[in-house]
């Protein structure tokens, strides 16, 4: 990457943060006000070692009557100045701790609700271990190294600084010395910092990938073994490690390679100061004591260089992860909502799609031209071959995707003229695989309708048919499911789901193969709870059941992304060589 890309991320990192920065201003300026007041007692703490020494080795010392009470004002202004130093570092770092933590944990919040309304595109194209890694994992980073790195360096710069105007003032030439050090060190780290930070951004990288492909390998775990894959996985993990492991260890090397260049470098000009300093005690210019102070001095001067040096491949990590954090919020979603939206209120139902075509990404349109009307009321079955198109309408009344060409209308309005929340909000659905949350029954049900009461989500339980489950289980509807809802069956999945959508009590309801793959007891279980969920509101049906499509008031034959015949069920069936007639003969022959 070149160093404008670089400067240009760097701007981009700084100007995301800044707004989660602002209101933890009280606690950065306490931080900052305790950080000047630990400087001022580090720069106090060596004057009473140099008031002893010159003291001491005066001609005549031991014969002063004021030398004990002198040691004894040194001693206790030395532990004064440490006790008030130790203070104020510790108020510094519960102010910046403090303001760090707020700050990114807003900025987890922030980057949690920004993914969850990107589109099923984003989603679909990326792996979900990867974003969690990104918002656990890089947010971390870069919180911890906020806290212990970045913000304490800004302290020790700080006191770089006085310390070298105090040097200056007390010997020019040794303050020249140690000023001749700093444009070296800058430059050497300036060039090594880029190397690591290069080779942090591809080890975060790969350490999305791992997080990636155990998150899939996880989530397919019955897939995996039923199969029998674990050897075969275990292999493409350990070779995605292996590359995660060079780029680590490359990184570590190039930062452990810049702190021993430093201690060098400050072994070098510690030796010079003594060397000229000493020179300048025999010359009368400096006495011992100010020798000590300026020797002290330059251990603390040099501080800021060696702990840069230390923390260089931490810093460099944690700007992978913000540019990493940066990206993922810089991906906009083209579904927002458009200017002049407004809520969509209580509809009638009725439904349009007008010349409506559709596309995944530069691929084959997954629609053409698609028209359709659907009066308030009516239940109407989509019914053709995997890839026929029959989901992808039923998306596009979400909004999942908007339409290459034409438009989708609710009552006559296209649905871009409502906002997204309060149209989703508007239609109910049960998909084929209902997944569950970690929670309980109840809980699951009330996620068609957060505000509801409980009275409410035990009316939509006994509509779906869900008490006749749940009064065997231990707690009822507070009976606790697993991750996915994986303690139940499939048929009580559906009929949690089925309450779900009771509950939203929407005019709009959509069935996407939501019958498919149970068994008979449970099959008539859900579409009994089906049929009440969808009495007398509009409804899509989504499936390839001739039993669920029959008892539809209309089904529409898709074939490649276009209709080819709609009708009532007993026309088509009555049709010769019609697609529903062709479909009634292979079911009676399976039979």
């Amino acid at each position: 990457m070149t160093a404008r890309g670089r400067e240009r991320r760097g701007r981009r990192l700084v100007s995301f943060l800044a707004p989660y920065l602002r209101p933890e201003r009280p606690l950065i300026a306490g931080g900052f006000a305790a950080m000047l007041a630990e400087v001022a007692f580090r720069l106090l703490e060596p004057w009473p070692l140099k008031f002893v020494i010159d003291a001491v080795i005066a001609p005549g010392a031991a014969a002063d009557p004021g030398i004990p009470a002198l040691l004894v004002v040194c001693a206790l202004g030395v532990v004064a100045a440490a006790a008030l130093r130790a203070l104020s570092s510790y108020l510094m770092t519960v102010c910046f701790s403090l303001a760090g933590t707020r700050a990114m944990n807003a900025v987890r919040g922030d980057v949690y609700a920004h993914t969850l309304r990107l589109p099923l595109r984003f989603h679909t194209g990326t792996r979900s271990g990867d974003l969690i890694n990104r918002l656990v994992s890089d947010i971390g980073k870069l919180r911890d190294v906020a806290v212990t790195a970045a913000m304490p360096l800004i302290g020790n710069v700080v006191t770089l600084v006085a310390m070298l105007v105090v040097m200056l003032v007390l010997d020019w030439r040794l303050g020249l010395v140690v000023a001749a050090a700093l444009p070296v060190f800058l430059l050497h780290s300036r060039r090594a910092s880029r190397r690591i930070t290069d080779a942090a951004r591809v080890q975060r990288a790969r350490e999305g990938e791992l997080a990636g492909a155990a998150g899939e390998s996880f989530g397919a775990i019955k897939v995996v073994q039923a199969y029998t894959l674990e050897s075969e996985l275990e292999r493409d993990f350990a070779r995605s490690n292996e590359r995660e492991l060079t780029e680590g260890v490359r990184a570590t090397r190039l930062a452990a390679g810049l702190e021993r260049w430093t201690d060098v470098l400050v072994g070098v000009a510690t030796g010079a100061v003594l060397l000229v300093g000493g020179w300048s005690v025999l010359e009368g210019h400096l006495t011992p004591g100010e020798l000590v102070v300026f020797v002290q001095y330059l251990k603390g001067a040099f501080k800021p260089m060696r702990d840069l040096a230390k923390y260089t491949g931490r810093i460099a990590k944690a700007a992978a992860s913000g540019e990493r954090i940066v990206d993922l919020v810089g991906t906009r979603s083209e579904l927002g909502d458009l200017p002049g939206a407004h809520r969509m209120g209580r509809v009638e139902g009725a439904l349009s799609f007008r010349r409506v075509s559709a596309a995944y990404g530069e691929g084959e349109p997954a629609l053409h031209e698609i028209d359709l009307e659907i009066a308030p009321g009516e239940r109407v079955a989509l019914v053709g071959q995997s890839g026929s198109g029959k989901s992808t309408l039923a998306a596009l009344l979400l909004r999942l995707h908007d339409p290459v060409a034409g438009s989708v209308r609710i009552d006559g309005r296209d649905l871009r003229a409502y906002t997204l929340a309060s149209l989703r909000a508007g239609i109910a659905i049960v998909l084929q695989e209902s997944v569950l949350f970690t929670g309980t029954i109840r809980d699951n049900i009330r996620m068609g309708r957060p505000d509801a009461t409980d009275e409410h989500v035990e009316w939509a339980a006994r509509v779906a048919n869900v008490d006749e489950f749940a009064g065997r289980l231990p707690g009822g509807l507070d009976a606790v499911v697993g991750e996915r809802g994986d303690t139940l069956s499939g048929g009580q999945r559906q009929r949690i789901a089925i309450a779900r959508a009771v509950l939203r009590d929407a005019r709009i309801v959509i069935l996407d193969e939501a019958t498919t793959g149970l068994d008979a007891a449970s099959g008539a279980a859900v579409r009994e709870a089906l049929d009440r969920l969808s009495a007398g509101r509009t409804t899509l049906v989504v499936t390839h059941a001739l039993d669920d499509a029959l008892a539809c008031d209309r089904v529409v034959v898709l074939d490649r992304g276009r209709v080819v015949e709609q009708g009532a069920p007993d026309e088509l069936l009555a049709r010769p060589g019609s697609r529903l007639s062709i479909l009634n003969r292979r079911e009676d022959a399976r039979a």
